[in-house]
């Protein structure tokens, strides 16, 4: 089994699984991606794999929701994590390094267009330390949720452009709503923060959100998805889709298929994975 294929423009489906283990904590994981039913090629990439460095083991996982073109999600399949994990900091001050190699990256983004084009990307990341300690990273509407016993927890904040209005205003901009339609910076993007988009930059943010978590007993199941999922069912709905699954592939298919059979027009991509302390 491919510990992962990359998707390539145009690509309807993608899907697989792996599984390792870090310190004491089985990993499995499964990832579905399906494109949307909107005009255009996919957009959506992902990142799903297990890495060696300096006597540690890492899980890398990432959701990368693009618009307008998939240049720039594609750009961030490839070098994001190579960015976060060439920071020296990374081994001391996690959070840090990943503030400055998203900085870097949407730097280096800007710098390459027109080569990757006028569009953007939003991104979620994670980053699994021998099992036993998560870092969580997003920018955008892509989420990251966890299920913890009884509890569901949203482990990133959703970069509304109605939420983040002042810091829009601040920056020159401005926020509409037209009727039957979301807040959109400027009348056009639907995130107040994302990668790319050099036409709208001065008045988006690209700094994430960062969280650690520690993979505790209770902690046992953790998806990664674009609003694809999220438009059409709550944190707990898919929290309960992905448990009542045979295993976190199956869950990731039944997630994508059940945002499919809510009518969700969107791409639509998930991981699940799954911690067993």
């Amino acid at each position: 089994m491919l510990l992962q294929r990359f998707l390539l423009p145009g690509s309807s489906s993608d899907a697989g699984k792996r599984r390792s283990s870090q310190g004491h904590t089985k990993v499995k994981f499964g990832f579905s991606l399906v494109k949307g039913k909107v005009n255009h090629p996919m957009e959506d990439y992902h990142v799903a794999k297990f890495v060696q460095m300096r006597g540690q083991e890492l899980g890398l996982f990432a959701i990368f929701d693009g618009h307008m073109g998939h240049s720039v999600p594609a750009y961030l399949q490839k070098h994001l994590f190579t960015n976060i994990l060439k920071e020296e900091e990374f081994w001391t001050n996690p959070e840090l390094a990943i503030r400055k190699a998203y900085e870097k990256t949407d730097e280096a983004i800007l710098s390459h267009r027109p080569d990757l084009g006028r569009g953007g990307s939003t991104a979620v990341t994670a980053i699994l330390i021998n099992g036993r300690k998560l870092w969580i990273a997003n920018i955008g509407d892509s989420r990251a949720v966890l299920a913890k016993g009884q509890q569901v927890l949203q482990l990133t904040v959703d970069h509304d452009p109605s939420t983040e209005r002042r810091s829009i205003e601040n920056r020159g901009g401005f926020v509409s709503i037209m009727p039957g339609d979301v807040p959109r910076v400027n009348g056009q993007l639907a995130v107040s923060r994302a990668f790319g988009d050099k036409d709208l930059k001065r008045h988006l943010r690209s700094d994430p959100d960062v969280r650690c978590v520690d993979v505790a007993a209770d902690t046992d199941l953790l998806i990664l998805a674009s609003d694809g999922i999220w438009k059409v069912m709550s944190n707990k709905e898919a929290i309960e889709i992905a448990r009542k699954a045979t295993d976190p592939q199956a869950a990731a298919r039944q997630l994508t298929t059940a945002a499919l059979e809510r009518d969700s027009t969107d791409d639509i991509s998930c991981i699940v994975i799954q911690l067993q302390v």
